[in-house]
């Protein structure tokens, strides 16, 4: 039985209120054909509950798990080996039930752990100071352009061609509702990625510089001459970090001119999980802190002299005037915040480096076999773990058809950029350390046989 708690009168007189003259007029945005008319078709109206699990038991079957087929996806969501300690230890229950508390200073060991997440994601991004954690790394983005506009004074932001889609796509959806100028574009298919573009692209109106490093195709920016030229316009620059590992090995973006630093912490002990929730990471300058938004925990000493944690800045909406509000973020992933810092802190810094080398030597056993299959051709003349190959034919079909032998085999860049045409034979490879000399053989062996 529904529960409907409002009358027709309730609803008119709230329509009423808001201005609008049906309960449609509030899903004006939401574009038609995302829409239902009417109920799903060929899905019964009711079904047992034994029914119902089989069903479903059925449709998940048809799913092809991470860990048993040939893995080379990558784009922003990486397949890591987990320790089986942190799995463990997020699920104590003094972890596992705990929300981010309203009242935090009872609730030191969250504190604690957060302060800790904080001072790990700051010393991997080179940033004075890092926030404890947001949603995910795309809104972490738009977080941090927005941010950029309120210490700049300005509301143009201009966005690498190597920036991930989804990222943005996240960021041109709420400029609509701040009135920010945004310039995106798909990137070319070369080699090296390239500044002078980008870097023609910055003018006194530019709040800030949008880079990812590495890029969405898998190379490597040269972060330092893109800080240099944005800086001397008076803007910005914002670095996005889809794969942490990379930090391992390449500089902090901290240390090459970055003023902030965001990036998605999936990759150090959150599963893939289908899609979330994953982990916002946000670091940046201590000048620019004020602005900052999230929340940000600080040690410090009680009355007696002890140790202790606080919650130092939190300038969300719920805490302070909404008109003084950074940011509308209410919460953090506060579990996925403590299982990246675990998995940190069992790799150390050492443990994070050896892990980063792997991923490339790895990285760089595939590239060498996949380019030599007969068509095929690599584009990047530098990248970490993932890397694009050029293909003979449409990536999308091929990435289907290797599916269909049970490898996934990529992600196809007409998929990641549709309408670009001339991006539609780019795939994009990733190899971790999960990734086995049998995998990249029954790949190169499936692909030069489904090209041929």
């Amino acid at each position: 039985m529904r529960y409907l708690p409002l009358t027709p009168t309730d609803r008119t007189a709230m329509l009423g209120v808001i201005g609008a003259a049906t309960i449609e007029d509030l899903f004006v945005d939401v574009p038609a054909e995302a829409r239902l008319s009417g109920p799903i078709a060929d899905l019964p109206m009711h079904a047992s509950e034994m029914a119902v699990e089989r069903h479903m038991g059925a449709l998940a079957a048809q799913n092809i798990s991470a860990g048993s087929v040939p893995f080379f996806l990558g784009a922003g969501a990486y397949k890591h080996h987990i320790p089986a300690s942190v799995d463990h230890l997020i699920q104590r229950g003094e972890f596992l039930t705990a929300y981010t508390p309203y009242q935090p200073e009872i609730a030191q060991g969250t504190l604690q752990v957060l302060f800790e997440f904080q001072t790990q994601v700051a010393r991997l991004f080179g940033t004075e100071i890092a926030n404890a954690s947001m949603y995910d790394g795309s809104t972490a983005c738009w977080e941090a352009v927005a941010m950029a506009g309120r210490v700049t004074k300005r509301s143009r932001a201009v966005l690498s061609r190597g920036l991930h889609p989804h990222y943005a796509a996240t960021i041109t959806t709420m400029a609509k509702f701040t009135g920010d100028s945004i310039d995106a574009q798909p990137p070319k298919l070369v080699g090296e990625p390239g500044s002078d573009g980008l870097i023609a692209g910055i003018d006194e109106s530019t709040s800030c510089v949008v880079v990812q490093y590495p890029d969405v195709l898998g190379r490597i920016p040269d972060l330092a001459v893109i800080a240099e030229a944005a800086h001397a316009k008076g803007a910005l620059v914002v670095v996005v970090v889809t794969e942490p590992v990379a930090l391992g090995l390449l500089e902090a973006p901290g240390n090459l001119g970055a003023d902030i630093v965001v990036g998605e912490g999936q990759s150090l002990g959150v599963g893939l999980q289908f899609g979330g929730p994953y982990l916002g990471l946000f670091g940046c300058r201590e000048k620019f802190v004020r602005q900052m938004p999230g929340r940000l925990c600080g040690e410090t000493v009680d009355a007696e002299g002890k140790r202790g944690f606080v919650l130092t800045l939190s300038t969300r909406e719920q805490h302070i005037r909404r008109e003084k509000a950074t940011s509308n973020i209410c919460t953090n992933a506060g579990l996925c915040a403590l299982a990246f810092s675990i998995h940190m802190t069992l790799l150390g810094g050492t443990g994070l480096a050896k892990l980063a080398r792997v991923n490339h030597a790895k990285a760089q056993q595939a590239a060498k076999r996949l380019a030599a299959v007969p068509g095929v051709s690599l584009l990047n003349t530098s990248y970490f773990n993932e890397f694009t190959l050029i293909l003979p034919r449409d990536a999308r079909e091929v990435v289907r058809e290797l599916a269909d032998q049970r490898i996934l085999g990529g992600v196809s860049l007409g998929r990641l950029f549709p309408g670009a045409d001339h991006l539609a034979n780019g795939l994009l490879v990733t190899a971790t350390e999960c990734t086995t000399a049998e995998d990249i053989e029954a790949f190169a062996v499936a692909l030069e046989g489904v090209l041929a």
